[in-house]
């Protein structure tokens, strides 16, 4: 008696696939992370708001005031860009995802990092040779500072609803352009160089993204679970 033919599959069976090379099966989890999170279309809308700053700034698109409406356009912009950062934090998975163990909240963080760099050079991109008011550095503080407060409202209320976190905070920072403000934390109202406002949207930003990769966003708000 022989093993001939023992590894040969039955007849009418489908043959078994071979296992996956170990760079493509570490790849997989992250890819279907972010495809869950709708970021390749999330790329999109940022590459379409960096396109509407251009416009808005070699167009000369101005709303006639003082400060704060002469600002109004590119924080509206800058707040949109928040607004698809913090909503890419929900997922339809909830408890099943929270499965995958160990490399979860790097997955978290590593997506809120990179989608916030994203949103940045983006607008960036739009603003170069324009007069964005501030300029690179004043677009990086506001982005990152906002982009914060959505995650942090992402963790707090659901990531569908996180939005309105960086919206309610373009409402705060017209009423302080117009009746100017000196609180750093008011961060659009102070100077392109301020230490104060800077340290302020670094410090919200990296509580945001702590949080949101430490517990995800929530589900729900009635959602007590981590």
């Amino acid at each position: 008696m022989t093993a001939t033919g023992v590894h040969q599959p039955a007849p009418g069976t489908a043959p078994v696939p071979a296992p996956a090379r170990p760079a493509v099966a570490a790849l997989r989890l992250p890819w279907l992370y972010l495809v869950s999170r709708r970021i390749p279309a999330a790329a999109g809308l940022l590459a379409a708001l960096g396109c509407l700053l251009w416009t808005a700034l070699h167009w000369h698109w101005n709303i006639a005031g003082g400060r704060a409406a002469q600002q109004f356009l590119p924080l509206a912009i800058e707040t949109g860009a928040a607004g698809v950062i913090a909503v890419t934090t929900y997922g339809p998975f909830g408890g099943p995802e929270r499965a995958t163990g160990r490399w979860l909240p790097f997955l978290r963080l590593g997506t809120a990092v990179g989608v916030t760099a994203a949103a940045f050079g983006a607008l960036a991109a739009g603003a170069a040779g324009g007069s964005l008011p501030g300029g690179s550095l004043a677009l990086l503080r506001n982005v990152g500072g906002m982009a914060g407060i959505g995650l942090l409202c992402a963790a707090v209320a659901g990531g569908a609803l996180a939005w309105a976190g960086p919206m309610a905070f373009l409402v705060l920072s017209e009423g302080a352009l117009a009746d100017s403000w000196t609180t750093p934390w008011a961060w659009p109202a102070r100077p392109p160089g301020d230490p104060g406002g800077a340290l302020c949207a670094a410090l919200v930003f990296a509580a945001g993204a702590a949080l949101f990769a430490v517990r995800g966003a929530r589900e729900s708000p009635r959602d007590r679970e981590s």
